[in-house]
């Protein structure tokens, strides 16, 4: 996978096992795991009930693809309908897949054919989300879009994050089917809503007649039913993967009531063979199998308060260092997720964010890390706790970090 080679050393570190927040490589250094798969692994490495219901699946059920369901389908789609509050949920094997067959689903309900999306968002590898905010303010394709099957300003609009004017200005053309987007932006470096904004977009997208997608792939760790439990949302759609497998891969979006009574009473979509909203491994007994033990069994939420505390303490803890050597960046924090930015105040859009990255300077940071058995996501300097993550790793880190700050600044 092409996102492995992107290490500060030039080259990957080869992983032999993990357990919990541990990976050894294979020349036998340990790491305290920060990146955790880039939230895949937000449950942990190989959490014990995991790794009993994949066992149990294969070993003694057997039947890892037979395009049938489960009852650990219905159980999941259950437990995902406590969390964020929507009551119709389909499976998918990333989180990829389930924005591109959210986006066909609202295409089809609305007759629209443009996508809005903020700028520098992240969405997986999905076409129309490839689009940013020019210098002139007018959205053109993102730098190093490979291979797009045509230009991104004809599927998409975009509008900068916590900006409602300009997003109500690409909604008044009445072209656009869904809003996408992250209650928080978090792939570009964490950018978080302002008071008063997610309030605003669910306005303007009833307002315009637009449909409201929550991508909960990374803002998960917000809590047990991601930000938009926790922040009180009220989405049409919440697309999520990654971290609901506890590493198995695993996708699924949840639809509203109307949406899903919507689409079920249209008889000329195909949405059970060939019309592009589903895959032949999706919801597979495996994955669902590991989704059931990570959602009932590890990702709870006790776990998530736990996680969220340690989380609280990484974030203080940096922002102690930071006033120490009187730096003018800042940390913002997601629930279990906390980042540390080179700029103070934190960046408010997606543009700027992407503007005060450093990219030497990020590469020092986790090579520093790195040889010292701290491991960050590689994108970003950002740290997600997991369950069995503690206090004392966060120390080390925080060890490490100041004497990295103490070399670089002397």
């Amino acid at each position: 996978m092409t996102w492995m080679n992107k290490n500060a050393a030039g080259y990957p570190v080869y992983a032999e096992r993990a357990r919990g927040a541990r990976i050894t490589d294979i020349d036998g250094h340990d790491y305290v795991d920060f990146s955790l798969g880039d939230t895949a692994a937000m449950a942990g490495h190989s959490p014990a009930p995991v790794v009993a219901a994949v066992t149990r699946r294969l070993a003694e059920l057997g039947g890892a693809s037979m395009m049938l369901p489960t009852e650990d389908a219905a159980v999941v789609g259950a437990e995902l309908s406590r969390r964020f509050g929507l009551p119709f949920w389909s499976f998918a094997l990333t989180a990829t897949d389930a924005n591109r067959w959210a986006i066909r689903l609202l295409r089809a309900v609305t007759g629209r054919p443009r996508i809005l999306v903020n700028s520098y968002c992240y969405h997986g590898s999905v076409d129309e989300s490839l689009i940013v905010v020019g210098p002139d303010g007018l959205g053109r394709s993102r730098e190093g879009n490979v291979g797009a099957p045509c230009d991104v300003t004809v599927t998409s609009r975009v509008a900068e994050f916590n900006d409602l004017d300009a997003l109500e200005r690409e909604l008044a053309h009445g072209d656009v089917a869904a809003v996408l987007m992250e209650p928080a932006l978090t792939n570009i470096g964490i950018v978080l809503p302002e008071p008063g904004y997610l309030d605003g977009v669910r306005a303007l997208t009833r307002r315009h007649g637009t449909y409201l997608v929550n991508d909960e792939t990374h803002t998960f760790s917000a809590g047990p039913g991601g930000a938009t439990a926790a922040w009180g949302l009220t989405p049409d759609v919440v697309t999520i993967g990654k971290a609901i497998g506890g590493g198995i891969p695993i996708g699924a979006y949840g639809l509203s009531a109307e949406l899903a009574g919507t689409l079920t009473g249209r008889a000329d979509l195909d949405l059970v063979d060939m019309g592009g909203v589903g895959g032949t491994l999706a919801g597979n007994p495996v994955s669902m199998a590991a989704a059931r033990a990570t959602l009932h069994e590890v990702l709870t939420d006790s776990a998530f308060a736990g996680m969220i505390e340690v989380a609280t303490g990484f974030a203080d803890g940096v922002r102690k260092i930071i006033d120490e050597y009187a730096l003018a960046w800042s940390v913002a924090q997601v629930g279990a997720r906390v980042e540390y930015r080179f700029a103070d105040p934190a960046p408010r859009t997606g543009t700027a964010s992407a503007a005060c990255a450093d990219p030497g300077l990020e590469d020092f940071l986790h090579l520093y890390l790195l040889n010292r058995g701290i491991l960050l996501t590689p994108f970003h300097n950002m740290a997600l706790m997991c369950p069995q993550t503690t206090a004392d790793d966060v120390a080390r880190h925080h060890e490490v970090f100041a004497s990295a700050l103490g070399e670089l600044l002397s």
